[in-house]
C-alpha cells in the first residue's frame, strides 16, 4: 500500500479534528455547560451581584462582584470544561489514528481555541462581527420564544434555536479547526 504525502496526512487530519470538533461544540454547550453558567456568561454591567446571581445591596454581607465579573467568570468556567472535552478528544483521535501531536504545538492550540471561543461566547466579539458583515438584522430576527414559569411569552436572543447560537456555532468551529 502506498505511504501517504504529508501534506495528505495533514489534510486529513484537518479534516478529522474539524468534523469532531464540530461534534464536540454542541456537546459541550449543551450537556457539558451547566444552565446557570450558560445564562451568566453574557452578563454586562457594573451592578453588584452575587456569585449566585442575585442582586447585592451596597450594605451586603456576602462577597460582591460586578455583573460583568460574574459573566467573566462564567465564561471562564465553560471555555475550560470546553478546552478539557476538547483536548482530551483531540488526544484520542490522533492516537487512535497512530499521530503524536507534539504538547508545545497542542496547548498552543488550545490556547488559541480557548481564547477564540470565550470572546465569541462573551458576546461582544460576535455582535462586532455581525455589525461588520451585515448580519445584525438575522441575528434580531431570528430569535427564540420561550414561555417562563408564568405561562408568559418572551423573546430570547441568544438561546437554542436563535440565529445568535447558529453564528456562535459557525464561528468557533472554524476557530477550532483552524487552530489545530
Amino acid at each position: 500500500m502506498p505511504r501517504l504525502s504529508l501534506t495528505t496526512q495533514r489534510l486529513a487530519l484537518f479534516g478529522t479534528l474539524l468534523a469532531t470538533f464540530g461534534e464536540l461544540h454542541p456537546l459541550c454547550d449543551q450537556w457539558v455547560q451547566g444552565p446557570k453558567t450558560a445564562m451568566r456568561k453574557r452578563l454586562y454591567g457594573e451592578d453588584l451581584v452575587h456569585a449566585d446571581g442575585s442582586a447585592a445591596d451596597p450594605d451586603s454581607t456576602r462577597p460582591t462582584m460586578t455583573s460583568s465579573a460574574l459573566g467573566r467568570r462564567a465564561v471562564a468556567c465553560h471555555v475550560a470544561s470546553y478546552t478539557a472535552v476538547q483536548l482530551g478528544a483531540t488526544v484520542a483521535i490522533t492516537r487512535a489514528f497512530g499521530y503524536r501531536v507534539k504538547p508545545a504545538a497542542l496547548l498552543a492550540g488550545a490556547a488559541v481555541n480557548a481564547g477564540t471561543h470565550a470572546a465569541i461566547d462573551r458576546g461582544a466579539l460576535l455582535l462586532w462581527l455581525a455589525k461588520k458583515i451585515g448580519k445584525t438584522g438575522y441575528i434580531e430576527h431570528c430569535q427564540a420564544v420561550r414561555f417562563d414559569d408564568e405561562g408568559e411569552l418572551s423573546k430570547e436572543l441568544t438561546g437554542p434555536g436563535s440565529a445568535w447560537m447558529e453564528l456562535d456555532v459557525l464561528c468557533t468551529n472554524v476557530v477550532a479547526g483552524c487552530a489545530r
